[in-house]
């Protein structure tokens, strides 16, 4: 797979600094970060949006769709909860941001649970609130043809 720009670089580090050496040293972006069978989910997913990416290509077909949704101006310092010698991760964190379009207020509070195997992310699950990224897009319709974009990607 052809190396691609980071399109949530604040993310990537966001990852870096939360997991540390759980993630292989070389991973630099979040693409680095996934294993290729990686599984992302997003359970609170809108109605046309987009529940479930499967594989790093879908991945990496589905990010930039997603980024152009939004514009992240900042994120804060994860909480990580991890179980000792587990493979799992807790994250909690915020993002303050804009949606691209309209400029409208974003800012968003995640939980996500991360499954690493071998320095390698191949679960990711997504708990975030679709309303407040429905409001950033301008509405109801606006996000559904969006995230409807964004999954014909895939």
């Amino acid at each position: 797979m052809a190396k691609q720009p980071d399109p949530f670089s604040s993310f990537s580090g966001l990852l870096r600094a939360a997991l540390g050496d759980l993630l292989a040293p070389e991973a630099g972006t979040f693409l680095d970060m996934v294993a290729d069978n990686i599984v992302m989910e997003f359970p609170y997913a809108p109605p046309g949006g987009v529940p479930r990416v499967e594989g790093k290509a879908a991945l990496a077909e589905y990010l930039p769709g997603a980024a152009s949704l939004i514009t992240i101006e900042s994120m804060s310092q994860p909480v990580v909860h991890r179980a000792q010698d587990s493979n799992i991760a807790i994250l909690e964190f915020t993002c303050a941001g804009h949606g691209t379009e309209t400029g409208i207020t974003y800012d968003q509070t995640y939980i996500s649970v991360v499954t690493l195997a071998d320095g390698y992310i191949t679960h990711y699950r997504d708990y975030w609130n679709p309303l407040i990224l429905l409001r950033a897009m301008g509405g109801d319709d606006a996000i559904a043809a969006a995230l409807k974009e964004a999954g014909d990607a895939q």
